[in-house]
């Protein structure tokens, strides 16, 4: 299984990509929003996803990254697996891959994500994210545009989007340089004071 930044040539991807979204909303019953072809094309052209090649030729799985507040936030967005390979961890690696180039891309910013679906917020808890309230994310509307096509739109709508059935998520790499700052030095572990 390949994983791959996307190019032109993952276009051909788009449809299937597209559909699968789709029927997956309408199968969990839970907000998946909607996205065009073309937006999903421009993300792909661009090189703004993760997508997962079988050894076949077929795609497996697909996560893009937008982002928001002139580059304050990246967001990993539309992750979406093939029926086929569901529950074989393609998901955690594109999300990790996803991830990895928003982090190359836009160091300093913040990394986003909003769901319903606890599978994905584990992997995001296990790549650092920490859940917070919706207000916390951008106040951008074009953010929020993107959850239009959403069937619990009407919850954020009717509640000044402070509440949604998502969960809010956020990877801050500034509270994660404290993080790493704040830990103690380990002096039997770290010192080279007595190495000959």
């Amino acid at each position: 299984m390949e994983l791959e930044v996307s190019s032109e040539k993952h276009l051909i991807y788009v449809e299937e990509i597209r559909n699968e979204m789709e029927d997956s909303a309408k199968k969990r019953g839970t907000g998946i929003a909607k996205r065009s072809s073309e937006y999903l094309g421009k993300q792909i052209m661009e090189g703004n996803s993760i997508i997962a090649i079988d050894e076949n030729g077929t795609w497996a799985g697909f996560c893009y990254i937008e982002t928001w507040t002139n580059g304050e936030y990246v967001a990993n967005s539309g992750l979406i697996v093939h029926p086929d390979y569901r529950k074989s961890g393609i998901a955690t690696r594109i999300k990790a891959k996803a991830f990895e180039l928003s982090r190359a891309m836009f160091p300093t910013a913040k990394i986003i994500g909003i769901t319903t679906s606890l599978a994905v917020m584990k992997i995001n808890s296990d790549l650092g994210y920490q859940p917070v309230t919706l207000s916390e994310l951008p106040a951008d509307d074009a953010f929020w545009k993107g959850c239009q096509t959403c069937a619990n739109f009407d919850i954020l709508t009717r509640t000044n989007r402070k509440h949604c059935l998502c969960t809010g998520m956020q990877y801050d790499p500034e509270e994660h340089k404290k993080e790493q700052k704040d830990e103690k030095w380990n002096f039997l572990k770290e010192s080279t004071l007595y190495e000959r």
